[in-house]
């Protein structure tokens, strides 16, 4: 897979030497016997926000989250590669799912940290898809940040069943579901949609029920979730944020879990020695204000890449 390195492009401090980086300084093309480290890997698509009657434009967010991170501050201890965009150009999602999957699958077999960079929320079948064929023999936890479960059930996949499509695979594979939805909306959220999240015995936090406040609780419930799985895989839905925050996503969130909350629990999964790929979904760039929205998941992007301990 080609991959194009123009976007890694910002600032230069030559006279302050090398603790003066940038991640595009640091950025390398992906290629095998690379060090272990962070491997970006971007999905180029919104096809299951279109077939979810959702604002399209997320198959833009990768391109504009790497230009967010491209002139932060190094202060990352593992190398820094691009795998490139798999994209969904002829509306085939699951063909373009499928190779995302093999992307992460090889990052992982090359021990790499996949961070996958959306893309609208379909995006997360894929890395899962890739992360279980790595990892066929372990225990895999979700947790999810959204103001939506995505747990639909519909006659096609879109960015709202991608946790539905896992729990039927790991029905189908007996392999155990365990997934744990943080920031959930009730008024964004069917009657339905909870009597399924029960049924498949999911986790989860309403976001009424995240502030400063209750952090502690929060964190020591997500960590006795993350303590009963071998591996975890993070994704975070950009709409669980604010929309004064998040403007630019296809459903922004009237209320929102605030961007410190949110980050603080990023980290701590980050910390965590457990975290095993990651992805962040649903940046439209379409309706961005001043790049807001892109530096908001670059900055989580960030806290990723600084605190990760790889499992």
């Amino acid at each position: 897979m080609s991959v194009d390195m123009s976007v890694w492009n910002g600032r230069i401090d030559a006279g302050e030497g090398d603790l003066a980086r940038r991640w595009h300084q640091l950025a390398r093309p992906y290629a095998a016997g690379l060090e272990p480290g962070v491997g970006i890997v971007g999905f180029v698509c919104d096809e299951g926000v279109r077939r979810n009657q959702g604002r399209v434009g997320a198959a833009a967010g990768s391109t504009a989250i790497r230009k967010a991170l491209a002139n932060l501050a190094w202060h990352q201890a593992l190398p820094l590669c691009d795998a490139g965009d798999v994209a969904c150009a002829d509306g085939d999602l699951d063909a373009a799912q499928a190779r995302l999957a093999e992307q992460v699958r090889r990052l992982r077999a090359d021990g790499h940290f996949p961070l996958v960079l959306g893309g609208g929320h379909e995006t997360a079948y894929g890395t899962w898809r890739g992360l279980a064929a790595a990892h066929p023999d372990k225990v895999i936890g979700i947790v999810n940040f959204d103001a939506h479960f995505d747990l639909r059930e519909a006659a096609e996949a879109t960015s709202g069943t991608p946790f539905a499509q896992i729990a039927a695979d790991c029905a189908q594979a007996g392999r155990p579901f365990h997934y744990l939805c943080l920031g959930v909306a009730e008024p964004s959220n069917t009657q339905a949609l909870f009597a399924r999240a029960r049924a498949l015995g999911v986790k989860w936090t309403l976001d009424s029920d995240m502030t400063l406040d209750t952090l502690s609780t929060v964190r020591s419930a997500m960590m006795a979730f993350v303590d009963q799985v071998d591996i975890v895989y993070l994704t975070i839905d950009l709409d669980v944020l604010p929309a004064s925050v998040m403007p630019a996503v296809s459903a922004p969130a009237a209320m929102g879990v605030a961007l410190p909350v949110v980050e603080a629990l990023v980290r701590r999964l980050a910390e965590s020695g457990k975290l095993a790929a990651a992805d962040l979904v649903e940046l439209n760039p379409a309706f961005d204000i001043d790049s807001h929205g892109a530096k908001t998941a670059a900055r989580l992007a960030w806290s990723i890449g600084r605190h990760l301990k790889q499992a």
